[in-house]
């Protein structure tokens, strides 16, 4: 009984020394910038500047085999899978389409720019610049998946709709923690606006 009692001290130990890790690294993370336009009930609308992103199309549209097999590539990319085997900076959130084939994409750090990126190992991955853009935003908690996903996307629609105002029906997913992350976790619904 001691030694269960001793295991299971160590493990609640490891496992707070992680959260801990985990909420002072996401402090240091560089995000997509924007600024919020006006504040609804249950979303916003926001205005992202221009950006660079590192991307990868899958052409698989359930979450959780895009979100895995699209971070292993773009992941292996910033971790120093490419002609340098330098590593880039992580940043935030994770940008997935959701759409009948899924794009992920990572956004370059702004002190980065193409000319000066090392060259991917893995020919999948691409430079996208994504222009300036007005988006609604509907966040949500707690891990993502298709049904959650599903749920959040029908009520942004319904919010918008309620309110007039009209998008491009062009949806994303926006994930903004590490998946050993179990508190505060932040996830968002983004449609882009006319």
């Amino acid at each position: 009984m001691k030694i269960l009692l001793i295991i299971l001290g160590v493990l609640a130990s490891a496992f707070v020394a992680i959260q801990i890790f985990a909420l002072n690294s996401q402090r240091n993370i560089e995000t997509y910038p924007y600024t919020v336009i006006k504040k609804y009930k249950t979303f916003e609308t926001r205005a992202y500047e221009a950006t660079l992103f590192t991307s990868v199309k899958l052409s698989e549209s359930d979450f959780k085999k895009a979100s895995s097999q699209g971070f292993s590539i773009l992941a292996g990319y910033i971790f120093g899978g490419n002609d340098r085997n330098e590593k880039i900076a992580m940043t935030s959130p994770v940008s997935m389409s959701l759409e009948d084939s899924t794009t992920m994409m990572f956004m370059v750090p702004k002190k980065l720019h193409k000319d000066i990126l090392p060259k991917p190992n893995q020919p999948e991955v691409e430079f996208k610049k994504e222009p300036a853009k007005t988006v609604a935003a509907l966040q949500f908690s707690g891990w993502a998946s298709n049904k959650k996903i599903k749920k959040y996307k029908q009520q942004l629609q319904t919010a918008l709709a309620k309110e007039g105002i009209p998008h491009t029906n062009r949806f994303y997913f926006f994930g903004y923690n590490a998946p050993y992350e179990v508190f505060n976790r932040k996830n968002e619904i983004i449609v882009e606006l006319f």
